[in-house]
Protein backbone atom coordinates (compact mmCIF):
# COMPACT_ATOMS: atom_id res chain seq x y z
CA UNK A 1 0.00 0.00 0.00
CA UNK A 2 1.26 3.28 -1.05
CA UNK A 3 1.48 5.93 1.57
CA UNK A 4 0.94 9.73 0.86
CA UNK A 5 3.79 11.90 1.54
CA UNK A 6 1.78 14.73 3.68
CA UNK A 7 4.90 16.56 3.54
CA UNK A 8 4.22 17.56 -0.11
CA UNK A 9 1.34 19.62 -0.82
CA UNK A 10 -0.81 18.50 -4.34
CA UNK A 11 0.02 19.75 -7.53
CA UNK A 12 -1.97 22.45 -8.79
CA UNK A 13 -3.83 23.33 -12.32
CA UNK A 14 -4.63 26.57 -13.04
CA UNK A 15 -7.61 26.94 -15.22
CA UNK A 16 -6.38 27.36 -18.54
CA UNK A 17 -10.02 28.35 -20.09
CA UNK A 18 -13.56 28.38 -19.66
CA UNK A 19 -15.95 27.08 -22.40
CA UNK A 20 -19.49 28.43 -22.21
CA UNK A 21 -22.79 26.08 -23.45
CA UNK A 22 -24.37 28.82 -25.87
CA UNK A 23 -28.07 28.50 -26.99
CA UNK A 24 -30.55 28.30 -30.24
CA UNK A 25 -32.64 30.69 -30.28
CA UNK A 26 -35.82 31.86 -32.56
CA UNK A 27 -38.07 34.84 -32.29
CA UNK A 28 -41.89 34.11 -32.40
CA UNK A 29 -44.16 35.81 -35.07
CA UNK A 30 -45.74 37.66 -31.67
CA UNK A 31 -42.21 38.86 -30.89
CA UNK A 32 -41.20 36.51 -28.08
CA UNK A 33 -37.76 35.48 -27.85
CA UNK A 34 -37.02 32.10 -26.92
CA UNK A 35 -33.47 30.64 -25.54
CA UNK A 36 -32.88 27.46 -25.24
CA UNK A 37 -30.06 25.15 -24.39
CA UNK A 38 -30.75 21.68 -24.38
CA UNK A 39 -28.62 19.07 -22.41
CA UNK A 40 -30.09 15.74 -23.07
CA UNK A 41 -29.92 13.52 -20.26
CA UNK A 42 -32.28 13.73 -17.73
CA UNK A 43 -36.00 14.55 -18.59
CA UNK A 44 -36.59 17.43 -16.78
CA UNK A 45 -36.55 21.35 -18.12
CA UNK A 46 -36.52 24.66 -16.52
CA UNK A 47 -38.54 27.07 -18.45
CA UNK A 48 -37.85 31.15 -17.38
CA UNK A 49 -40.37 33.53 -18.93
CA UNK A 50 -38.62 37.24 -18.28
CA UNK A 51 -40.02 40.40 -18.44
CA UNK A 52 -38.37 43.61 -18.46
CA UNK A 53 -40.77 45.86 -15.78
CA UNK A 54 -43.01 48.69 -16.31
CA UNK A 55 -41.57 52.73 -15.46
CA UNK A 56 -41.38 52.86 -11.98
CA UNK A 57 -44.47 55.21 -10.73
CA UNK A 58 -43.64 56.86 -7.53
CA UNK A 59 -47.06 57.65 -6.94
CA UNK A 60 -47.59 53.77 -7.48
CA UNK A 61 -44.55 52.63 -6.21
CA UNK A 62 -45.86 48.40 -5.43
CA UNK A 63 -47.04 47.74 -8.80
CA UNK A 64 -44.58 45.54 -10.63
CA UNK A 65 -43.93 43.69 -7.40
CA UNK A 66 -47.67 43.00 -6.49
CA UNK A 67 -48.60 42.39 -9.90
CA UNK A 68 -45.53 39.51 -10.40
CA UNK A 69 -46.65 38.20 -7.09
CA UNK A 70 -49.92 37.86 -7.83
CA UNK A 71 -49.65 36.00 -11.18
CA UNK A 72 -50.51 32.76 -9.37
CA UNK A 73 -53.51 33.46 -7.37
CA UNK A 74 -56.15 33.62 -10.02
CA UNK A 75 -57.17 33.21 -13.57
CA UNK A 76 -60.93 33.83 -15.19
CA UNK A 77 -60.82 29.43 -15.12
CA UNK A 78 -58.49 28.46 -11.95
CA UNK A 79 -58.41 30.02 -8.17
CA UNK A 80 -54.91 29.75 -6.79
CA UNK A 81 -55.86 26.93 -4.81
CA UNK A 82 -56.34 25.14 -8.24
CA UNK A 83 -53.47 26.14 -9.92
CA UNK A 84 -51.45 24.95 -7.09
CA UNK A 85 -53.03 21.53 -7.23
CA UNK A 86 -52.95 21.34 -11.00
CA UNK A 87 -48.67 22.01 -10.75
CA UNK A 88 -48.31 19.83 -7.64
CA UNK A 89 -50.33 16.66 -9.00
CA UNK A 90 -47.84 16.63 -12.01
CA UNK A 91 -44.31 17.01 -9.45
CA UNK A 92 -43.63 20.35 -11.18
CA UNK A 93 -42.80 23.44 -9.39
CA UNK A 94 -43.70 27.13 -10.62
CA UNK A 95 -42.38 30.19 -8.65
CA UNK A 96 -42.87 34.01 -9.75
CA UNK A 97 -39.21 36.12 -9.23
CA UNK A 98 -38.80 40.22 -8.82
CA UNK A 99 -35.93 41.74 -9.09
CA UNK A 100 -35.06 46.16 -9.84
CA UNK A 101 -34.94 45.33 -13.56
CA UNK A 102 -36.78 42.20 -14.40
CA UNK A 103 -40.06 40.02 -12.82
CA UNK A 104 -40.53 36.79 -13.98
CA UNK A 105 -41.73 33.23 -14.05
CA UNK A 106 -40.05 29.53 -13.41
CA UNK A 107 -41.64 26.55 -14.81
CA UNK A 108 -39.40 23.59 -13.16
CA UNK A 109 -41.12 20.25 -14.52
CA UNK A 110 -40.84 16.62 -16.25
CA UNK A 111 -40.75 16.64 -19.71
CA UNK A 112 -43.40 14.12 -19.56
CA UNK A 113 -45.78 16.56 -18.00
CA UNK A 114 -44.94 19.62 -19.91
CA UNK A 115 -47.95 19.60 -21.98
CA UNK A 116 -49.84 19.65 -18.83
CA UNK A 117 -48.06 21.87 -17.58
CA UNK A 118 -47.85 24.86 -19.76
CA UNK A 119 -51.35 25.61 -20.21
CA UNK A 120 -51.34 26.39 -16.40
CA UNK A 121 -48.87 29.05 -17.06
CA UNK A 122 -49.81 30.37 -20.26
CA UNK A 123 -53.71 30.81 -18.52
CA UNK A 124 -51.44 32.66 -15.63
CA UNK A 125 -49.40 34.86 -18.33
CA UNK A 126 -52.63 35.84 -19.94
CA UNK A 127 -55.50 35.83 -18.20
CA UNK A 128 -54.14 36.31 -14.62
CA UNK A 129 -57.34 38.36 -12.91
CA UNK A 130 -55.98 39.44 -8.90
CA UNK A 131 -59.29 38.90 -7.06
CA UNK A 132 -60.50 41.72 -5.18
CA UNK A 133 -60.01 38.89 -2.14
CA UNK A 134 -56.33 37.74 -2.75
CA UNK A 135 -55.39 41.53 -3.17
CA UNK A 136 -56.57 42.29 0.38
CA UNK A 137 -54.94 39.15 1.76
CA UNK A 138 -51.90 40.34 0.26
CA UNK A 139 -52.23 43.57 1.51
CA UNK A 140 -52.35 42.82 4.98
CA UNK A 141 -49.80 39.24 4.94
CA UNK A 142 -47.36 42.01 2.98
CA UNK A 143 -48.15 44.89 5.84
CA UNK A 144 -47.60 42.40 8.54
CA UNK A 145 -44.00 40.92 6.82
CA UNK A 146 -42.90 44.71 6.36
CA UNK A 147 -43.86 45.48 10.12
CA UNK A 148 -41.39 42.21 11.26
CA UNK A 149 -39.06 43.29 8.85
CA UNK A 150 -38.72 46.77 10.03
CA UNK A 151 -37.72 45.63 13.22
CA UNK A 152 -34.44 44.11 12.27
CA UNK A 153 -31.64 46.48 11.90
CA UNK A 154 -29.78 45.05 8.89
CA UNK A 155 -33.06 45.24 6.87
CA UNK A 156 -33.87 48.88 7.40
CA UNK A 157 -29.58 49.62 6.82
CA UNK A 158 -30.16 47.86 3.18
CA UNK A 159 -33.30 50.36 2.63
CA UNK A 160 -31.73 53.20 3.76
CA UNK A 161 -28.74 52.89 1.87
CA UNK A 162 -30.65 51.94 -1.39
CA UNK A 163 -32.57 54.87 -0.97
CA UNK A 164 -29.81 56.96 -0.61
CA UNK A 165 -27.91 55.62 -3.57
CA UNK A 166 -30.81 55.68 -6.06
CA UNK A 167 -33.73 58.13 -4.77
CA UNK A 168 -37.26 57.59 -4.89
CA UNK A 169 -36.47 55.52 -8.06
CA UNK A 170 -37.06 51.48 -8.97
CA UNK A 171 -33.78 50.74 -7.26
CA UNK A 172 -34.41 52.60 -4.25
CA UNK A 173 -37.93 51.94 -3.29
CA UNK A 174 -38.22 51.53 0.37
CA UNK A 175 -41.90 51.23 0.46
CA UNK A 176 -43.98 51.87 4.12
CA UNK A 177 -46.65 49.46 5.40
CA UNK A 178 -49.55 52.42 4.39
CA UNK A 179 -48.07 52.22 0.16
CA UNK A 180 -49.35 49.18 0.34
CA UNK A 181 -53.07 50.30 1.04
CA UNK A 182 -52.68 51.73 -2.73
CA UNK A 183 -52.52 49.02 -4.38
CA UNK A 184 -55.60 49.13 -6.66
CA UNK A 185 -57.23 46.06 -8.69
CA UNK A 186 -57.84 48.10 -11.41
CA UNK A 187 -54.27 49.45 -11.63
CA UNK A 188 -52.90 45.65 -11.43
CA UNK A 189 -54.76 44.79 -14.37
CA UNK A 190 -53.72 47.82 -16.58
CA UNK A 191 -49.60 46.85 -15.69
CA UNK A 192 -50.61 43.51 -15.97
CA UNK A 193 -52.11 43.92 -19.72
CA UNK A 194 -48.87 46.42 -20.69
CA UNK A 195 -46.29 44.21 -19.06
CA UNK A 196 -46.60 40.65 -19.70
CA UNK A 197 -47.04 40.93 -23.06
CA UNK A 198 -44.74 38.73 -25.75
CA UNK A 199 -42.97 41.93 -26.93
CA UNK A 200 -41.42 42.02 -23.53
CA UNK A 201 -40.68 38.77 -22.54
CA UNK A 202 -37.94 36.41 -23.27
CA UNK A 203 -38.87 32.26 -22.12
CA UNK A 204 -35.53 30.52 -21.85
CA UNK A 205 -35.53 26.96 -21.71
CA UNK A 206 -32.97 24.81 -20.48
CA UNK A 207 -32.64 21.00 -19.26
CA UNK A 208 -33.78 18.91 -21.96
CA UNK A 209 -34.61 21.44 -24.77
CA UNK A 210 -35.03 18.74 -27.70
CA UNK A 211 -36.90 20.01 -30.29
CA UNK A 212 -40.24 18.74 -29.50
CA UNK A 213 -40.11 20.94 -26.08
CA UNK A 214 -39.47 23.95 -28.65
CA UNK A 215 -42.50 22.79 -30.45
CA UNK A 216 -44.28 22.84 -27.89
CA UNK A 217 -43.47 26.15 -26.16
CA UNK A 218 -44.31 27.83 -29.41
CA UNK A 219 -47.83 25.98 -29.85
CA UNK A 220 -48.71 27.59 -26.32
CA UNK A 221 -47.26 30.57 -26.51
CA UNK A 222 -47.22 31.88 -30.23
CA UNK A 223 -51.00 31.75 -30.54
CA UNK A 224 -53.64 35.22 -29.85
CA UNK A 225 -50.93 36.16 -26.88
CA UNK A 226 -50.78 39.62 -26.97
CA UNK A 227 -52.71 40.75 -29.85
CA UNK A 228 -53.22 44.64 -30.16
CA UNK A 229 -51.35 45.46 -26.75
CA UNK A 230 -49.24 48.28 -27.23
CA UNK A 231 -45.34 48.34 -26.30
CA UNK A 232 -44.73 49.41 -23.15
CA UNK A 233 -42.85 52.09 -21.52
CA UNK A 234 -39.80 50.02 -19.82
CA UNK A 235 -37.42 53.24 -19.27
CA UNK A 236 -36.86 54.08 -16.01
CA UNK A 237 -36.55 57.54 -14.17
CA UNK A 238 -33.20 59.23 -13.58
CA UNK A 239 -31.54 58.29 -10.56
CA UNK A 240 -31.87 60.82 -7.60
CA UNK A 241 -28.42 60.26 -5.11
CA UNK A 242 -28.61 61.87 -2.02
CA UNK A 243 -26.51 64.76 -0.91
CA UNK A 244 -26.59 63.28 2.38
CA UNK A 245 -23.53 61.20 3.11
CA UNK A 246 -23.99 59.63 6.25
CA UNK A 247 -27.09 58.50 7.95
CA UNK A 248 -28.10 57.66 11.26
CA UNK A 249 -31.16 55.95 12.76
CA UNK A 250 -30.44 56.08 15.88
CA UNK A 251 -32.09 52.72 18.31
CA UNK A 252 -31.16 53.08 21.81
CA UNK A 253 -31.62 49.73 22.66
CA UNK A 254 -30.29 48.12 20.50
CA UNK A 255 -27.31 45.73 21.46
CA UNK A 256 -26.18 45.00 17.69
CA UNK A 257 -25.38 47.94 14.97
CA UNK A 258 -26.09 47.56 11.52
CA UNK A 259 -23.34 49.09 9.32
CA UNK A 260 -23.59 49.76 5.18
CA UNK A 261 -21.16 51.18 3.58
CA UNK A 262 -20.27 52.13 -0.25
CA UNK A 263 -21.98 54.10 -2.98
CA UNK A 264 -23.07 54.21 -6.79
CA UNK A 265 -20.66 52.27 -9.05
CA UNK A 266 -20.22 51.12 -12.24
CA UNK A 267 -22.17 47.88 -13.66
CA UNK A 268 -20.63 44.64 -15.36
CA UNK A 269 -20.61 46.83 -18.93
CA UNK A 270 -18.11 49.00 -18.19
CA UNK A 271 -14.29 47.86 -19.16
CA UNK A 272 -12.86 48.23 -15.68
CA UNK A 273 -15.92 45.84 -13.70
CA UNK A 274 -13.80 42.52 -14.07
CA UNK A 275 -10.80 44.16 -12.79
CA UNK A 276 -12.88 45.77 -9.72
CA UNK A 277 -14.04 42.19 -9.07
CA UNK A 278 -10.65 41.03 -8.25
CA UNK A 279 -10.56 43.91 -6.28
CA UNK A 280 -13.21 43.37 -3.99
CA UNK A 281 -12.97 40.02 -3.55
CA UNK A 282 -9.38 40.67 -2.05
CA UNK A 283 -11.46 43.40 0.21
CA UNK A 284 -14.76 41.61 1.57
CA UNK A 285 -15.36 39.11 -1.53
CA UNK A 286 -14.58 36.01 0.43
CA UNK A 287 -14.51 34.22 3.54
CA UNK A 288 -10.30 34.57 3.90
CA UNK A 289 -10.85 38.54 2.86
CA UNK A 290 -9.00 41.65 4.37
CA UNK A 291 -12.22 42.55 6.11
CA UNK A 292 -13.18 39.16 7.58
CA UNK A 293 -9.41 38.43 8.68
CA UNK A 294 -9.26 41.87 10.71
CA UNK A 295 -13.17 42.70 12.02
CA UNK A 296 -14.14 39.10 12.42
CA UNK A 297 -10.90 36.68 12.94
CA UNK A 298 -8.50 39.67 14.76
CA UNK A 299 -10.92 41.97 16.39
CA UNK A 300 -13.62 40.04 17.21
CA UNK A 301 -16.34 42.88 16.28
CA UNK A 302 -18.70 40.09 14.12
CA UNK A 303 -19.48 37.17 13.03
CA UNK A 304 -19.83 38.48 9.87
CA UNK A 305 -18.23 41.23 7.43
CA UNK A 306 -18.20 41.24 3.38
CA UNK A 307 -18.22 43.70 0.59
CA UNK A 308 -19.48 43.24 -3.21
CA UNK A 309 -20.53 44.72 -6.34
CA UNK A 310 -24.20 44.52 -8.17
CA UNK A 311 -25.05 45.05 -11.47
CA UNK A 312 -28.21 46.69 -12.90
CA UNK A 313 -29.37 47.97 -16.02
CA UNK A 314 -29.40 51.54 -15.08
CA UNK A 315 -26.13 51.38 -12.31
CA UNK A 316 -24.34 49.35 -10.12
CA UNK A 317 -23.46 49.62 -6.80
CA UNK A 318 -20.59 48.63 -4.41
CA UNK A 319 -20.96 48.23 -0.46
CA UNK A 320 -19.43 46.56 2.85
CA UNK A 321 -22.21 45.58 5.02
CA UNK A 322 -21.99 43.96 8.60
CA UNK A 323 -23.67 43.84 12.20
CA UNK A 324 -21.17 44.25 14.59
CA UNK A 325 -21.64 44.81 18.39
CA UNK A 326 -23.22 48.28 19.20
CA UNK A 327 -20.36 48.96 21.33
CA UNK A 328 -17.76 48.34 18.66
CA UNK A 329 -19.86 50.42 15.98
CA UNK A 330 -17.17 53.43 15.60
CA UNK A 331 -14.40 50.79 15.91
CA UNK A 332 -15.26 48.75 13.56
CA UNK A 333 -16.33 51.47 11.23
CA UNK A 334 -12.68 52.94 11.75
CA UNK A 335 -11.18 49.49 10.71
CA UNK A 336 -13.60 49.53 6.90
CA UNK A 337 -11.84 52.42 6.24
CA UNK A 338 -8.06 51.85 7.43
CA UNK A 339 -8.55 48.55 4.67
CA UNK A 340 -10.13 50.71 2.24
CA UNK A 341 -7.47 52.92 2.10
CA UNK A 342 -4.82 50.05 2.48
CA UNK A 343 -5.75 48.68 -1.12
CA UNK A 344 -4.88 52.34 -2.42
CA UNK A 345 -1.66 52.88 -0.01
CA UNK A 346 -0.05 49.79 -0.96
CA UNK A 347 0.51 46.36 -3.23
CA UNK A 348 -1.58 43.66 -2.84
CA UNK A 349 1.21 41.06 -1.66
CA UNK A 350 1.75 38.46 -4.63
CA UNK A 351 0.34 35.73 -2.45
CA UNK A 352 -2.98 37.06 -1.89
CA UNK A 353 -3.07 38.02 -5.22
CA UNK A 354 -2.30 34.61 -6.36
CA UNK A 355 -5.22 32.98 -3.82
CA UNK A 356 -7.75 35.61 -4.88
CA UNK A 357 -7.25 34.34 -8.33
CA UNK A 358 -7.24 30.82 -7.64
CA UNK A 359 -10.68 31.44 -5.18
CA UNK A 360 -12.07 33.65 -8.24
CA UNK A 361 -11.62 31.24 -11.47
CA UNK A 362 -12.34 28.16 -8.78
CA UNK A 363 -15.79 29.64 -8.03
CA UNK A 364 -15.98 30.42 -11.95
CA UNK A 365 -16.08 26.91 -13.03
CA UNK A 366 -17.54 25.63 -9.85
CA UNK A 367 -20.81 27.88 -10.71
CA UNK A 368 -20.64 25.80 -14.10
CA UNK A 369 -22.01 22.49 -13.05
CA UNK A 370 -24.68 22.07 -15.22
CA UNK A 371 -26.24 23.11 -18.33
CA UNK A 372 -29.07 25.36 -15.92
CA UNK A 373 -26.52 27.07 -14.57
CA UNK A 374 -24.46 27.78 -18.19
CA UNK A 375 -28.37 29.42 -18.85
CA UNK A 376 -27.57 32.07 -15.85
CA UNK A 377 -24.50 32.99 -17.19
CA UNK A 378 -25.89 33.98 -20.66
CA UNK A 379 -29.13 35.80 -18.77
CA UNK A 380 -25.94 37.87 -17.30
CA UNK A 381 -24.68 38.77 -20.40
CA UNK A 382 -27.63 38.97 -22.80
CA UNK A 383 -29.56 41.18 -19.82
CA UNK A 384 -26.55 43.21 -19.81
CA UNK A 385 -25.74 43.75 -23.92
CA UNK A 386 -22.73 42.15 -23.50
CA UNK A 387 -21.39 39.08 -25.86
CA UNK A 388 -19.54 35.69 -24.54
CA UNK A 389 -16.12 37.56 -25.18
CA UNK A 390 -17.30 38.89 -21.66
CA UNK A 391 -16.06 35.48 -19.47
CA UNK A 392 -12.91 35.80 -21.77
CA UNK A 393 -11.94 38.83 -20.53
CA UNK A 394 -12.87 38.46 -17.19
CA UNK A 395 -10.64 35.17 -17.19
CA UNK A 396 -8.24 37.02 -18.78
CA UNK A 397 -8.13 40.27 -16.33
CA UNK A 398 -8.43 37.90 -13.18
CA UNK A 399 -5.25 35.86 -14.44
CA UNK A 400 -3.38 38.80 -15.61
CA UNK A 401 -4.33 41.90 -13.14
CA UNK A 402 -1.13 43.30 -11.39
CA UNK A 403 -1.08 44.57 -8.13
CA UNK A 404 -0.03 48.14 -9.12
CA UNK A 405 -3.10 47.82 -11.56
CA UNK A 406 -5.24 47.26 -8.33
CA UNK A 407 -4.18 50.03 -6.68
CA UNK A 408 -4.78 52.32 -9.28
CA UNK A 409 -8.43 51.14 -9.42
CA UNK A 410 -8.21 52.00 -5.87
CA UNK A 411 -7.46 54.87 -6.25
CA UNK A 412 -9.86 55.75 -8.75
CA UNK A 413 -12.97 54.39 -7.26
CA UNK A 414 -12.34 54.45 -3.24
CA UNK A 415 -13.05 57.59 -1.90
CA UNK A 416 -13.84 56.70 1.72
CA UNK A 417 -14.77 60.43 2.92
CA UNK A 418 -17.40 60.28 0.02
CA UNK A 419 -18.99 56.91 0.45
CA UNK A 420 -22.68 57.02 1.90
CA UNK A 421 -22.41 55.44 5.38
CA UNK A 422 -25.55 53.97 6.62
CA UNK A 423 -25.93 53.06 10.44
CA UNK A 424 -29.22 51.33 12.05
CA UNK A 425 -28.83 51.44 16.12
CA UNK A 426 -26.14 52.80 18.03
CA UNK A 427 -22.77 54.47 16.99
Amino acid sequence: MTQLDRTTAPQFNGVENITLIRPESTTLANGCKIFSFNSGGLDLVRIEWIFNNARFDPKKPLLNVAVNTMLTDGTSNLTAAQIADKIDFYGAFLQVDYSYDHSQVTLFTLTKHLQATLPVVKQILTDSIFPEKELETFVRNQQQKLQVSLQKNDFVARRAFNKALYGETIYGLAAQPEDFQSLKREDLLVNFKQMYQPRNCNIIIAGKADPEILKAVTATFEGEWGEAVPPVDTTQPELQPSDERFIYIKKPDALQSAIRIGTPFVNRTHPDFPGLQVLNTVLGGYFGSRLMANIREDKGYTYGIGSGMSSFKQTGSFFIASEVGADVCKAAVTEIEKEVNLLKDELIPDEELSLVRNFMLGSLLGSLENVLSHADKFKNLYFAGLDYDYYERYTKTVKNITAQELKTLANKYFDFENFYKVIVGKY
